[in-house]
C-alpha cells in the first residue's frame, strides 16, 4: 500500500485549512491509500525555532516523510506566501528529503491575487527538498469552505471539483503509487 504524509501548515486545528486537510486524506483513504497527517503547529514549538534535531516530535515527523511514497503540503497563503508554519518545518529537512517522492501542494487563501504563490515560493523549496514529480498545485478560495457547529466541514461544487480533479492526478501518477 502506498502511504502519503500530509504536512499541514496551519495554526489551529479548527480551520478551513483543516477541511482541506481532512478532504486530502478522506479521499486516500477512500483509495486506499495510508496517510499520515503532520500538524507542524503541533510540534515541539522551541525545537521548530532552535532547529534542534534531537527533538523527539522532529524526528517522528522526519521518519513519517523518509517513509512516505508522496507528500501532500497544505498551507494557507497570507502576503503572496505560505505560512511560515510550513517554511520553519520545511527548513529542517534534509536536503533529500523529498527525493523519489511526488509532492502536491495545496493552498488556501482569501482571494485569487494569491494564486501564484505555490509556483513561486513553495515549488523552489520542494525542488530543493529532490522531489522527483512536483505536480501542479491547487489553490482553494477559503470562501468555499464552510464549517459547521459540529466541527465538520463542507465544500461547495467548486472546492470538491477541483480538489478531486487535483488528487485523482496525485493518486494516478505511476511514482505515486508504487508504494
Amino acid at each position: 500500500m502506498a502511504k502519503v504524509a500530509i504536512i499541514a501548515g496551519g495554526n489551529k486545528i479548527q480551520s478551513r485549512l483543516t477541511g482541506v486537510v481532512e478532504y486530502a486524506k478522506n479521499y486516500l483513504n477512500h483509495v486506499e491509500i495510508e496517510t499520515n497527517v503532520i500538524h507542524v503547529h503541533q510540534l515541539n514549538a522551541q525545537a521548530l525555532i532552535t532547529a534542534d534535531f534531537s527533538d523527539s516530535t522532529i524526528n517522528k515527523a522526519h521518519e513519517i516523510i523518509a517513509e512516505s511514497d508522496g507528500i501532500i503540503i497544505v498551507s494557507p497563503v497570507f502576503k503572496a506566501a505560505y505560512s511560515g508554519i510550513v517554511k520553519t518545518y520545511l527548513d529542517l529537512l534534509p536536503r533529500d528529503a523529498f527525493r523519489g517522492k511526488t509532492v502536491l501542494p495545496l493552498a488556501l487563501g482569501g482571494t485569487f491575487a494569491h494564486v501564484l504563490a505555490i509556483q513561486y515560493s513553495l515549488d523552489p523549496v520542494i525542488k530543493e527538498l529532490g522531489a522527483d514529480t512536483i505536480h501542479k498545485g491547487r489553490f482553494i478560495l477559503d470562501q468555499h469552505i464552510f464549517t459547521n457547529k459540529d466541527g465538520t466541514y463542507e465544500y461547495d461544487d467548486e472546492a470538491r471539483n477541483g480538489l478531486d480533479k487535483t488528487l485523482k492526478k496525485f493518486v494516478s501518477d505511476k511514482s505515486q503509487v508504487q508504494g
